[in-house]
């Protein structure tokens, strides 16, 4: 059963899935245009095969007879495997609905209409692309049922022998999938510790080897356009939860992204091969968003986090990256943490469109906590760069004392390297010609070099800083750890540019050099959890930032709660309401994953 909800506004929901209002309408809107030669069919635990069953019915198959009017037993029916030398035709059509039955279903050799599958290559062994809808208004879905009363039951897909893929959406457009939960039943990583420099004791290296109960990705996607996917868990992949490229146009809602052995959401389909077309078009929007621990094993049965690599070990684990890529990227109300290597990464966006980060909350990845180029906007969101505390067995704060290397052995599998790798800087900001990166009303802070560090672009280029908060008070983890000594993390830093730096109104404390450009507030914001362990960015009763701000337009704060309160705009993410205040008691973690396992375990 699902055990994670993904409530953000202010409201807590304890239905497994929380479905926004708006786009249940959009979807029940789409049920009801469905052309009328559309059929619906049905998978369910008890059901039968192609022969017994026309799977156009809900029901049981009854235990005779052929062509009954009952439930396919498997997924595979529907869409069975093939491969280069027997093709087997999909038994859903363009603009069908699959409905799923709770329950588990085992997804790999061995499974229902795998027969052709070879038992000395099952990588090849895994349902068949989704057919694609014949328009953006017909499409073709496959979900689980329940789908549209909050997914109470969503049916467990787990990839088994090696499978590439659970779900495969090659080419498939005009699609939706949603209300599934993805996994394997295995605790091993892909190629895990394959260089032999890895770390960690034996405990903590788990390589797949044939024959596990482990798949390669959760879902691939290449070729797509118009796809709807929502309330999907995917969890516990041997490589990647998701492993996409050359997208158009996704709607992303209530996606949960945990412990994947490789990455997250990998947008980069070149394997090395740099003449490949990686790009996205169209508008890719993503909200309530949970992606974590990537780069990480999950022990299964259980939930346990071990494993975690770097890229010194031949790892990866952004929790979301692409290759060069297009398309108007938009992040809202999500909460990327804790994976091994950057949280958001779209610094190779080429700038044919814009990058928008709005009401996210970011913390413990072990580089950069968002990344973003070209025409871009970051606001209302809650950036905490700590970067080594999950990774290092340091103390990550305000260290004092000799230099000792040893002191630096990293957790899991972790090197010294790989803590704040990058530089650790919390947000970095790669810039194009004639572009303006806007950061506003953000609470920024962190142990890298920088709060806030901006490159690349020229002299037409800008980066546009108003009301936010850069909250210092941490030393460069990384500068001390190779010998360089204590110093505090900088607030802005321009690398290698002649780009603008247009600032405005910013509270910036406790950084290096006691930066404080004119027009900016050089004072204790007076933060209810100052240390990185136990950040609140919610100002105390007496804060500076209460009225702060002289932003003229009303918008919404990184809980979803209306600007202005109590008179006037506050400066930074979190709008103060009061010491009697029920939200105040809500700023933390905006997503409600199985119990001890949104921080470190």
């Amino acid at each position: 059963p699902m055990s994670f909800i993904f409530p953000m506004a202010r409201a807590r929901t304890r239905a497994s899935f929380f479905f926004p209002a708006a786009v249940l309408a959009t979807v029940l809107s789409l049920f009801s245009m469905r052309s009328a030669d559309a059929a619906t069919y049905y998978v369910r635990t008890d059901g039968g095969t192609s022969q017994q069953c026309t799977g156009l019915a809900d029901a049981a198959y009854p235990g005779s007879g052929t062509a009954q009017d009952c439930a396919w037993s498997h997924p595979y029916v529907a869409l069975p495997p093939t491969n280069s030398e027997h093709h087997v035709a999909p038994r859903i059509a363009g603009g069908d609905t699959l409905i799923i039955g709770p329950g588990s279903y085992m997804m790999g050799y061995g499974a229902p209409d795998t027969s052709i599958c070879y038992s000395t290559y099952t990588t090849d062994c895994h349902m068949q692309p989704i057919p694609s809808g014949p328009d953006p208004q017909h499409k073709t879905r496959v979900l689980g049922a329940g789908w549209d009363q909050g997914c109470p039951a969503a049916p467990q897909l787990w990839g088994a022998k090696g499978a590439y893929t659970v779900i495969d959406m090659t080419g498939s457009s005009n699609a939706e999938v949603g209300c599934l939960e993805v996994t394997d039943h295995s605790s091993c990583i892909v190629n895990h510790c394959s260089v032999d420099n890895c770390t960690g004791g034996p405990s903590q290296i788990d390589r797949c080897v044939s024959g596990d109960d482990y798949a390669n990705n959760g879902l691939i996607a290449s070729d797509a356009g118009n796809v709807l996917l929502h309330d999907v868990n995917i969890h516990g992949i041997g490589s990647e939860g998701v492993r996409s490229g050359r997208l158009t146009d996704w709607t992303v809602t209530n996606l949960r992204l945990w412990a994947n052995g490789f990455a997250g959401w990998d947008g980069d389909i070149r394997n090395g091969n740099s003449s490949v077309d990686t790009s996205d078009y169209g508008t890719m929007q993503f909200s309530h968003l949970e992606i974590a621990w990537s780069g990480c094993g999950e022990r299964y049965p259980g939930t346990e986090i071990f494993g975690c690599w770097d890229q010194n070990e031949g790892g990866y684990g952004d929790g979301l990256g692409t290759g060069p890529t297009g398309g108007t990227w938009i992040f809202e109300d999500s909460y990327i943490h804790h994976n091994v290597s950057d949280g958001l990464d779209l610094l190779y966006a080429d700038g044919t469109g814009s990058v928008t980060y709005r009401r996210v909350k970011a913390e413990g990845n072990a580089g950069n906590q968002l990344k973003v180029a070209g025409p871009s906007l970051v606001e209302n969101s809650v950036i905490i760069g700590s970067c080594a505390v999950p990774w290092s067995t340091f103390p990550p704060n305000n260290y004092e004392g000799p230099y000792d290397p040893s002191q630096f052995v990293g957790k899991y599998n972790m090197e010294l390297s790989g803590n704040c790798r990058a530089s650790g800087d919390a947000i970095a900001v790669g810039l194009t010609s004639g572009a303006t990166s806007t950061l506003r009303q953000n609470t920024i802070t962190g142990q890298g070099d920088c709060l806030v560090m901006y490159t690349r672009g020229d002299a037409t280029s800008t980066v546009q800083m108003s009301d936010n908060v850069l909250f210092g008070n941490n030393n460069d983890w990384l500068n001390f750890a190779t010998g360089g000594g204590p110093r505090l993390t900088c607030g802005i830093y321009g690398y290698q540019t002649t780009a603008q730096l247009v600032t405005d109104n910013n509270l910036l404390w406790a950084v290096r050099s006691d930066q404080c450009p004119a027009g900016s507030v050089c004072a204790d914001p007076l933060l209810t959890g100052a240390s990185l362990e136990a950040f609140s960015a919610l100002p105390l009763p007496n804060s500076p930032l209460i009225n702060g701000s002289d932003l003229s337009t009303s918008s919404l704060d990184n809980r979803s709660v209306e600007r202005p309160q109590l008179g006037g705009f506050d400066l930074g993410a979190i709008e103060y309401r009061g010491v009697d205040s029920p939200d105040n008691l809500l700023f933390g973690n905006s997503f409600e994953s199985p119990a001890g396992e949104q921080d470190t375990p």
